[in-house]
């Protein structure tokens, strides 16, 4: 017997629920208790609708999952998804509400295997680094005006093409050297790696551009091989990595002195501007031109100055001559006022001069003291001095004017105290007066005789 369960009349009744609040609660539910995550799968069912959002699903050999990814997010994609594709879709569990279906909200897409080749990338990254390969320390600049430019890429690559275009566009006739290698596919890390070094060995340019034009993870993988990073560290010239569009980095950039978005940038850091290099010379050219001119014209200017001031030696010797006489009226001006002024100051020190006791017996002390001192001056050279103070003597003895007069001469002065000298200065009954060696006269002059 089967025995039906109903709610008791004490029990609480259970919530009635639309069915758009169980699939919104469902939709809740399920993106609370699953996080982000990463599916594999191959792609079937692909559409693209007009709002440019996708619609696809991700099947295996068992099981398939309604997947959206919308144009927001799409549009960061590097490739549109084909059905067939093995992809990996980076995902949000969710419900579509209107229908009650499972879905996934894809934000990201990749090729399958991609997230193992990133993994790997990351992998050596993280042990080239941990060596120094990638230090900042040791990228090396470029030169300003390069001579020569190298380039490893595939002759037949469009980077090659984009790279001399530049080139050719920027300075023209800047000669360049290629280094043929694969860039992509079976072995060509060690094939690029070989390039490099014999780039380095040869040592035929200033700098080294790695190019590539763009492409997927795998397309690029060459430029992750170890072998590749440790020949650009290990190249002796500078080296320019452009190796896929702006948004792709590998190893080869982290690895290179540095790294450019693109294969065209690539040139551009590489190579000056032919135009601008002109400009700056003209420019360069105009400002010595002028520098030149006011040099010139500061210089014609201090000639003249120069000359202005030159003066004739005779003139100078003049002009010396005349400061000569007057510092030395100066100097007999000062040494006059000096003398006077000692006389006066002695004169104000005799005036305070006092004699007491102890004074005197102080100055008593002394002046044993110098007659010690003056008699053994006179032991010593006070007899040579003697001599010379009597040959001094005898010599203003001669020219003591007394000792003329001792002779019979006779000074004739005028009332004025004034010594005639020329008798022409004199008139008949002129008074004036006579000195002798021994007494005076008063005498009329009578006549004159001019001589």
């Amino acid at each position: 017997m089967e025995f039906l369960d109903y709610p008791s009349a004490s029990a609480p009744a259970l919530p009635v629920l639309t069915v758009s609040e169980l699939n919104r609660m469902a939709r809740r539910a399920l993106e609370s208790a699953l996080p982000l995550l990463w599916v594999e799968g191959e792609v079937s069912n692909f559409t693209r609708a007009a709002s440019g959002h996708w619609y696809f699903s991700l099947k295996d050999a068992t099981a398939q999952v309604r997947c959206a990814m919308f144009r927001g997010r799409n549009q960061f994609a590097d490739f549109t998804p084909a059905n067939g594709d093995h992809v990996e879709i980076r995902a949000l569990p969710s419900l579509y509400e209107a229908r009650g279906e499972f879905q996934l909200g894809a934000e990201a897409i990749r090729r399958a295997g991609a997230g193992r080749l990133y993994e790997a990338f990351l992998k050596l990254k993280a042990k080239l680094e941990a060596e120094g390969l990638f230090d900042p320390a040791k990228k090396r600049a470029l030169p300003r005006f390069p001579h020569r430019l190298g380039i490893v890429t595939s002759p037949q690559a469009a980077a090659l093409h984009d790279v001399l275009t530049a080139l050719a566009r920027r300075m023209p006739g800047l000669p360049v050297i290629l280094y043929p290698t694969p860039v992509q596919g079976t072995g060509a890390g060690a094939q690029i790696a070989a390039a490099i070094r014999t780039a380095g060995a040869r040592a035929e340019c200033d700098v080294l551009l790695v190019c590539r034009g763009g492409g997927s993870l795998e397309d690029l993988w060459a430029f992750n091989d170890e072998a590749v990073a440790r020949a650009i560290a290990a190249c002796p010239m500078p080296v320019v990595s452009g190796v896929g569009h702006e948004t792709d980095f590998t190893l080869a950039d982290f690895a290179a002195d540095l790294r450019a978005p693109t294969p065209t940038a690539a040139a551009e850091l590489a190579s000056p501007v032919r135009a601008e290099l002109l400009l700056h010379l003209g420019h360069l050219a105009r400002r010595l031109q002028h520098q030149l001119t006011r040099r010139q014209q500061t210089e014609m200017q201090r000639l003249d100055y120069l000359a202005r001031r030159l003066v004739h030696p005779a003139e100078q010797l003049r002009r010396r001559k005349t400061e000569l006489n007057q510092l030395a009226q100066r100097l007999r001006h000062a040494s006059g006022t000096r003398l006077t002024t000692e006389q006066l100051h002695i004169a104000r020190l005799s005036q305070r001069l006092v004699t007491p006791i102890h004074v005197v017996r102080r100055e008593q002390q002394r002046l044993d003291a110098l007659g010690l001192r003056t008699r053994r001056a006179a032991e010593g050279g006070f007899g040579q001095r003697r001599l010379t103070l009597e040959r001094f003597s005898s010599s203003l003895a001669h020219l003591n004017p007394e000792g003329v007069l001792a002779r019979g001469y006779s000074i004739v002065q005028l009332d004025n105290g004034a010594v005639v000298q020329d008798a022409a200065t004199l008139n008949s009954g002129d008074s004036v007066g006579i000195r002798f060696h021994r007494g005076r006269a008063r005498a009329k002059v009578e006549s004159t005789d001019p001589d």
